[in-house]
C-alpha cells in the first residue's frame, strides 16, 4: 500500500478532482464507494449549499472523501466552518496560500492537501505543513499555471523537491498515463476531465456531451492576465482570444468574463456563451460512463499497463 492510499484510508491511489460545477456528493460519492477519494467541489457552492452536499454525501457513502476549498474564496470562513462541523476528514486547498488555513484544518484532524503548478509552490505548501500535494500541470482544465509547465516536467521536479507524497494531475485519464506519471515520482493521480463525463457528475447534459465530441486542439490557455484557464474553443472563448489579440488588460478581461459565466456553461449547458472549462485529454474521452466503471477502468489498465512495460 502506497503513502497516499495509508494517507487517505482509499483502496486505490485515483482521486478525482473537486471542479467547480462538476463535483456534487453523487459524484465524489460513487468515486469513494468505488475505492478511490472522491471530492465535493466547494468553489461553486454558497455555504448552505455545502453543507447539504455534505450531508446527502455522509448519507451515500461511509468511505473517505474531501472537500476542494479554493482559498480565493469569498465566504471561506464559513465553508471551514461547515467543513469543522461535518468532521470533513480530507481538504484540497488550491488558489491560494496554504499557510492561511492549514494550522487549523490540522489542528482539528483534517488531512490537507494542496494543489500547485511550480516547484516553487510544492516547496512552500510542504513548509506550511500540508500533507501531500498535487502537481497539475498545464494540461488540465480549469484554473491554471502561468507557467505552461507539462505533467510530464513538473512531477519529477516536484517529487525530487520535496518529502511528502505527490499526487499528479494535468492530462491523465488512463491507467497508461497514471502508470507514466507514478513512473515520475507521483504516488497517486487526480482526475478531473474524465469524471465530468460520468453519469454522476453534476455538470450540465450538454457539457458532458460536448466533452466527449471535443477534438484535439479544441481547448485553449486562456486569460493569463486575469487567472490563467483552459477553456472550449466556443463563441465566449473567440471574445477572449480576440480581446486578447488586442492587448486587453486584466480588468477589461474581467468585464468581458462578467460573474456567473462558468454557471452558465458548465451548470446550466449554455455551450456558445458559457465560460467551459476542461483538460487536453478530453480529446481521448469517447463516452458518459458511472464513475465507478471509469475508476475501475482506469485501474485495470495501469495494472496490465505494469506488466507489459
Amino acid at each position: 500500500m502506497n503513502r497516499i492510499c495509508q494517507l487517505f484510508n482509499i483502496q486505490y491511489p485515483i482521486i478525482q478532482a473537486g471542479m467547480v460545477w462538476c463535483s456534487g456528493w453523487e459524484l465524489a460519492a460513487a468515486v469513494s464507494n468505488a475505492g478511490g477519494l472522491g471530492i465535493i467541489g466547494a468553489g461553486s457552492m454558497y455555504p448552505h449549499i455545502l453543507e447539504e452536499h455534505l450531508q446527502k454525501c455522509l448519507a451515500a457513502t461511509n468511505k473517505p472523501f474531501a472537500v476542494n476549498l479554493p482559498l480565493l474564496y469569498p465566504a471561506i470562513e464559513q465553508h471551514v466552518e461547515t467543513i469543522l462541523k461535518y468532521k470533513v476528514p480530507i481538504v484540497f486547498t488550491s488558489a491560494g496560500n496554504p499557510k492561511t488555513w492549514t494550522t487549523k484544518l490540522k489542528e482539528a484532524g483534517i488531512t490537507v492537501v494542496h494543489v500547485v503548478s511550480s516547484k516553487k509552490f510544492a516547496l512552500k505548501a510542504e513548509a506550511a505543513g500540508v500533507d501531500a500535494i498535487v502537481a497539475e500541470g498545464f494540461e488540465a482544465g480549469g484554473h491554471n499555471g502561468r507557467e505552461e509547465t507539462t505533467t510530464l516536467c513538473l512531477i519529477p521536479m516536484v517529487a525530487d523537491a520535496v518529502k511528502i507524497p505527490v499526487i499528479a494531475a494535468g492530462g491523465i485519464a488512463s491507467g497508461r498515463a497514471m502508470l507514466a506519471t507514478m513512473v515520475l515520482g507521483a504516488e497517486a493521480v487526480q482526475i478531473g476531465t474524465r469524471f465530468v463525463a460520468s453519469q454522476e457528475s453534476s455538470a450540465h447534459t450538454n457539457f458532458k456531451e460536448k466533452v466527449v465530441e471535443i477534438k484535439e486542439g479544441d481547448t485553449q490557455l486562456a486569460m493569463k492576465k486575469l487567472v490563467s484557464v483552459r477553456l472550449v474553443k466556443n463563441g465566449f472563448y473567440q471574445k477572449v482570444a480576440a480581446a486578447e489579440a488586442q492587448g486587453a488588460s486584466a480588468n477589461e478581461l474581467g468585464k468581458l468574463l462578467g460573474f456567473g459565466r462558468a454557471k452558465k456553461g458548465m451548470f446550466e449547458g449554455d455551450m456558445e456563451d458559457g465560460e467551459l472549462e476542461i483538460g487536453q485529454i478530453a480529446a481521448t474521452v469517447n463516452e458518459i460512463k458511472p464513475a465507478g466503471d471509469i475508476l475501475q477502468e482506469i485501474w485495470q489498465e495501469y495494472q496490465e499497463a505494469r506488466k507489459n512495460v
